[in-house]
Formats: C-alpha cells, structure tokens, sequence
C-alpha cells in the first residue's frame, strides 16, 4: 500500500548562520494493507516532519513515496489532490485534531462533503455507517 525509500526531508534555519537540520535523513519502510505502524520518538525526532513530508504538506528533500502503486514525489500538485483523501496523519493529541465546538456529526460530515464523497442524501447514511463500524451508536453524533 506505501512504500517509502531512502525519504530526506532537510530545511535551513538561521538568518545570518544558515545551519542545516536533517529532519528526516533516508528513511525507508513499507506498509501493506491491513497493516499499522505506530511512530514514536522524543520530542523533536522528525515524526510529524516525516508524516508532512509523507503526505507532501512539504516537499521532501530526496527519495521516494509510493502509495498504492503511483509513486506520489513525482505527482504534481494537481494530481496529487486525487490522492489526498485517501491519506491523512493521525496526531496523538485528540483536543488538537477535533475542533471542540463540532459535533460529532459535524465532523463526520466535513470531510465527506469537502471531498465529495457522498451525495447529499447519502452523508447522513454513510455517518450511521461509520459510527457503527467504530462501535458507536446514533445518540453519540449530537455529542461534542
């Protein structure tokens, strides 16, 4: 499902002495369908810089990311936009990733109505859908 090769993501800090930093420096794993990986490290280490980079929110240095077949480094942004609701980062902080003042509903909604997903008529099936397949029931999408 994504194989990723030797992935560098390096950016320049400093004004008047530009220092490197290797955030992410040849990188390499492969993930197959119905298979998770968890990523953890210290504070700093590269993890939310490698799942940008994986994902193109910044362009990696070097290397290759091949999702589903296409390698997706070579996309350009144009066709990289097909490829983007079908992967997404998952942050550990929840308070971070989930706006408080959405209901649940809401936002399960969202993303299948930005994306064009489903048509009107059919969100409000497919957010029953989703609530199920998570063990959740109805009275829990007016919750916030």
């Amino acid at each position: 499902m994504i194989d990723v090769c030797d992935l560098k993501t390096y950016y320049s800090t400093g004004f008047l002495c530009r220092t490197e930093v290797r955030a992410v420096d040849g990188v390499s794993f492969g993930i197959k369908k119905g298979e998770t990986l968890g990523l953890v490290g210290e504070s700093g280490c590269g993890k939310t810089t490698l799942g940008r980079s994986l994902l193109r929110l910044i362009e990696p240095t070097g290397g290759r990311v091949v999702f589903d077949g296409t390698n997706i480094t070579a996309l350009s942004r144009k066709d990289l936009r097909r490829f983007r609701p079908r992967m997404q980062m998952i942050f550990q902080d929840a308070y971070a990733s989930l706006n408080p003042r959405m209901r649940v509903r809401e936002s399960i909604t969202e993303p299948l109505r930005i994306h064009g997903l489903e048509d009107r008529a059919g969100i409000g099936r497919r957010v029953r859908e989703l609530i199920e397949m998570v063990g959740l029931n109805e009275e829990h999408l007016n919750r916030r």
